[in-house]
């Protein structure tokens, strides 16, 4: 494919060769963060029994109907069901049944007086309302009953699907397996951190972010290779780890003397798709695959490198993982100029909160493919369109949420219009 791809072509381009992996079995108690394979079907209801939602005392409604306003009736005290423990007796005419929170109902009653309304004795519980029938009493099934779909295939497991799962019995869940991923890091020029630097020396910080950016997106992480600028170290390094699901390649991909990326991979039979993206930063990204393994060569310089990432590698991931989740994306009020040539879309590092009107973003600061530290605080990037020139503070734009990426960058306010 020649010629630069907008954003949502390349994208387009990643996402028709990714496809779900294989489902494994997966402890509930490890499954954080996973991709449920199969829909999750709850093999009885929830909660399984009437139980009391307050603490009290179990009635027939009938019983207690000439309470309150000042008049009480008195009830003969027969038993006690606690949770776990039901009482194991019904409740008859004048009867009742102390009941704990979420303890079984004893058959017979058909409602609860909150002890805040009642006065108890060693025999005998004095009532003071009159509650209806049905009061202060949770259903069997009222949160789900036997046989429903409570977690459907597709969802990435966070603490309130586990919750659920755990509800529903299994200790273990169908997970799809995690994509396993290479890193590869080229350039003569890269110095691993704590190593010694000399003149022209860069350290090898995607090396970090990289991994780390896959690790967030689900995948495992098997290698993180760094190779100079020698296409037959390029190519030998390419043919040890292209069994993996997914190469992430960063630097050597542009038209430089000494980058050997793509011609490698050519060697090493991988099928390019496409070479150039109308993005900055990120314009010299390819992809291309072998078989069944996606192979993406990212920009040398770091911030190219994670944004790239983020935008179309990050999704790709996701759908190997059988996740069906897309990135989150919303409209935002910029809050301040941006200057821009037509040409190319423009991916900016923005802090993102939510003002009286919605989602306000702010650029990080200076937005240089170079200055890794534009990346600190982001919590969302504004895709400004190839078309269009410098935007002004105020305008509208639309915005790549990185709570998909890692969550804790973003804790949303209510009343943002993500989607």
């Amino acid at each position: 494919m020649s010629g630069l791809l907008e954003l949502e072509q390349a994208r387009e381009v990643v996402l028709d060769h990714a496809r779900a992996l294989p489902a494994e079995r997966v402890r509930l108690d490890a499954a954080l963060g996973r991709t449920l394979a199969a829909d999750a079907i709850a093999a009885e209801a929830v909660p399984a029994y009437d139980n009391s939602a307050m603490d009290g005392f179990a009635v027939r409604a009938a019983d207690v109907a000439g309470a309150g306003a000042g008049k009480t009736v008195t009830l003969r005290l027969i038993g006690e069901s606690r949770a776990g423990s039901p009482a194991g007796v019904p409740v008859a005419e004048g009867e009742t049944v102390g009941v704990s929170t979420g303890a079984v109902m004893p058959a017979g009653a058909d409602a609860v007086v909150p002890c805040e309304q009642a006065v108890a004795g060693s025999a005998a519980v004095v009532v003071e309302v009159a509650p209806a029938p049905g009061a202060w009493i949770r259903r069997a099934g009222d949160d789900f009953a036997a046989g429903a779909i409570v977690v459907t295939a597709g969802t990435r497991l966070g603490p309130s699907e586990l919750g659920v799962l755990a509800a529903v019995g299994g200790a273990e869940v169908s997970c799809t397996r995690r994509p396993r991923v290479a890193v590869m890091t080229t350039g003569d020029e890269l110095v691993a951190p704590g190593g010694q630097m000399y003149p022209g020396a860069v350290r090898d910080a995607s090396a970090h972010s990289i991994p780390a950016l896959a690790r967030c997106a689900g995948a495992e992480v098997v290698t993180c290779a760094h190779v100079g600028d020698d296409r037959e170290a390029i190519a030998a390094t390419l043919h040890d780890i292209l069994g993996v699901d997914a190469v992430v390649v960063c630097g050597g991909a542009s038209v430089g003397e000494h980058d050997h990326v793509r011609s490698a991979a050519a060697t090493e039979g991988v099928r390019e798709l496409f070479w150039g993206v109308a993005l900055k930063p990120g314009k010299p990204t390819w992809f291309g695959v072998r078989g069944d393994t996606l192979v993406f060569g990212l920009p040398g310089n770091p911030v190219s490198s994670m944004v790239t990432f983020i935008l179309l590698c990050a999704p790709a991931l996701r759908a190997l993982s059988g996740s069906q989740s897309r990135p989150l994306r919303a409209v935002a009020t910029l809050t301040a100029d941006y200057e821009k040539e037509p040409g190319r879309a423009h991916a900016v590092r923005c802090r993102a909160h939510v003002g009286e009107d919605g989602w306000e973003v702010e650029p990080t600061g200076p937005q240089g493919s170079h200055i890794l530290t534009s990346m600190l605080g982001a919590s969302a990037l504004a895709i400004i369109p190839s078309a269009s020139g410098s935007v002004s503070a105020g305008t509208r734009v639309e915005i790549e949420l990185l709570a998909s990426i890692w969550p804790e960058q973003l804790a949303a306010p209510a009343g943002g219009d993500a989607a």
